[in-house]
């Protein structure tokens, strides 16, 4: 009997979680620990010994850790973690919330002819420089969460294709950071006086399958002797690489969509795009293939915020719903509600938005005096409001013409069943498509990465690897789009821009 098992972590926005596999690739175990980016000096960030603590929190709930076999570290893509030389955090981390290196994108993305998000790790460098930050002249390395956790494990300093990409443009055979570019930035940053070179900050950059070094002796010291050294460790990868994973979304034509504390589409493109936008994002797979990525802050915080509202309310007569319960029963209740929310709008933003070009958030509920404003048209415009700044993104990819020919969801937004797909489909006019291992997400994509590391000689292409073998016989549910929800939802989509107008004032005004 096979008794190995393959350990997914991925620090997410909300929860750090482990996802223990077996060699059917079902999940058999999980651990968790919830924990809270907080805004500190104008920056959202998360210390650093949360981190560790949530780690081994989420371990110790994972049984049978003598059988894992394989590991891998996941995280919330982008961001800023900056070091010196001795490994000694320069500034508090600097996560993908933060819209705070607008005039570094933008630069960036001048300079180097291809869209630079605010979000990445090099916005986020040279923002630092362009603010005479006195950390610069210190820094000796960059790196992501994910990227971080790992060289503390195994004291080597590399990430995944799919992470490195967040980070700094990928050459276009997918195996490298652009040469071009980073001789661009390097000469950049030596008209500011700085004398480092950006090879030497990155981390290197690793394919899925290749082996990405072990637990260190110090490594599993860290862990409390939760894992035992010498368990070899796949490449750390981003949420969007292990999305892709978790839902076989990695070859071309395929797609998925992550919906969670943020949202974003992964498109896997045949071939470039034809113009830069600044809305939409070139990562890659986590073998180097390009991907076309609609990444959006906000998705489910404020529609989170109200069911706690709701939940209130009930209880001043005395009921006490059970939270998944009251979830499940507004989400079905939205169904009732209009195609185009009757008139209801919902901004759900609570921090900025680089797809409509936010830099702040203020939530708001709008409605004219004839709307119909009832509990299912609200909800609904709840959550429409989830998915329409990506619906914006999707549709500048449709003006592309790119094709889809499946679209994947995952994360918290589909864990009840039917409802998050359909708007879905509507928004994205595309078939939606759930699996039986959806809600496990991000951390069970980096287990499926730690399998396919050590099974990758018998195996071939990753492509062929989650296709043949992983989700081969994997049940799952697919959602058509309804054409009255299409309508509805692109009717409601042209008040929801007009509506950014009163949500960039509200940003001024409050």
């Amino acid at each position: 009997m096979d008794n190995n098992l393959y350990l997914g972590v991925e620090f997410g926005s909300t929860r750090i979680k482990a996802v223990a596999i077996d060699g059917a690739f079902r999940p058999v175990s999980t651990g968790d620990y919830t924990w809270a980016s907080t805004y500190e000096n104008g920056v959202w960030t998360y210390p650093l010994e949360k981190a560790w603590e949530g780690l081994k929190t989420a371990l110790a709930g994972v049984e049978h850790r003598e059988n894992i076999r394989a590991m891998g570290v996941s995280a919330m893509m982008h961001g800023y973690l900056a070091f010196d030389k001795n490994w000694q955090l320069l500034v508090p981390f600097r996560t993908w919330q933060n819209t705070i290196t607008g005039p570094a994108a933008a630069e960036l993305t001048d300079l180097f002819g291809f869209n630079i998000p605010q979000r990445w790790s090099i916005a986020h460098l040279y923002q630092a420089v362009l603010n005479g930050e006195e950390h610069v002249s210190r820094v000796a390395h960059i790196t992501t969460l994910a990227g971080y956790i790992h060289y503390m494990l195994t004291g080597v300093n590399a990430v995944g294709v799919g992470e490195a990409s967040g980070m700094f443009p990928i050459a276009a055979d997918g195996k490298n950071y652009d040469a071009g570019m980073m001789e661009k930035f390097d000469a950049l940053a030596a008209s500011h006086g700085l004398t480092w070179k950006l090879a030497d900050l990155l981390p290197c950059v690793l394919q899925a399958g290749e082996n990405a070094g072990a637990l260190t002796e110090s490594g599993a010291a860290r862990l409390d002797g939760l894992l035992p050294a010498g368990i070899p460790l796949a490449p750390p990868e981003g949420d969007a690489g292990t999305g892709m994973t978790a839902t076989n979304a990695v070859a071309p034509r395929t797609g998925n969509v992550s919906a969670g504390t943020s949202i974003f589409s992964m498109v896997v493109l045949e071939k470039p795009l034809e113009h830069v936008h600044e809305e939409i994002d070139i990562v890659t797979t986590p073998t180097g293939k390009p991907v076309a990525m609609v990444h959006c802050n906000n998705c489910t915080n404020d529609t989170n915020a109200w069911v706690g509202v709701l939940k209130e309310t009930a209880e001043l007569f005395g009921a006490k719903p059970d939270a998944g319960a009251l979830y499940t029963g507004l989400y079905q209740k939205s169904l009732e509600g209009d195609p185009d929310c009757g008139g209801v709008l919902v901004c759900n933003y609570l921090a900025g938005e680089g797809v409509t070009h936010m830099d702040a958030g203020r939530p708001l509920v709008v409605r004219t005096p004839d709307a119909k404003f009832t509990l299912a048209n609200f909800f609904r415009a709840q959550l429409y409001a989830t998915m329409s700044t990506l619906k914006i993104g999707m549709d500048i990819l449709a003006e592309e013409h790119v094709a889809i020919d499946s679209l994947t969801g995952h994360g918290g937004l589909f864990k009840t069943p039917v409802v998050g797909q359909k708007y879905m489909a509507a928004a994205c006019n595309a078939p939606v498509t759930c699996m039986d291992t959806a809600g496990e997400g991000g951390p069970y994509g980096m287990a499926l990465l730690a399998a396919y590391m050590m099974n990758r000689g018998s195996s071939g292409s990753l492509e062929k690897y989650l296709s043949e073998q992983v989700f081969a016989g994997v049940n799952g549910s697919t959602v058509a789009p309804d054409p009255a929800d299409v309508a509805g939802f692109n009717a409601y989509i042209r008040r929801y821009k007009a509506l950014l107008t009163v949500e960039n004032a509200a940003v001024q005004a409050l």
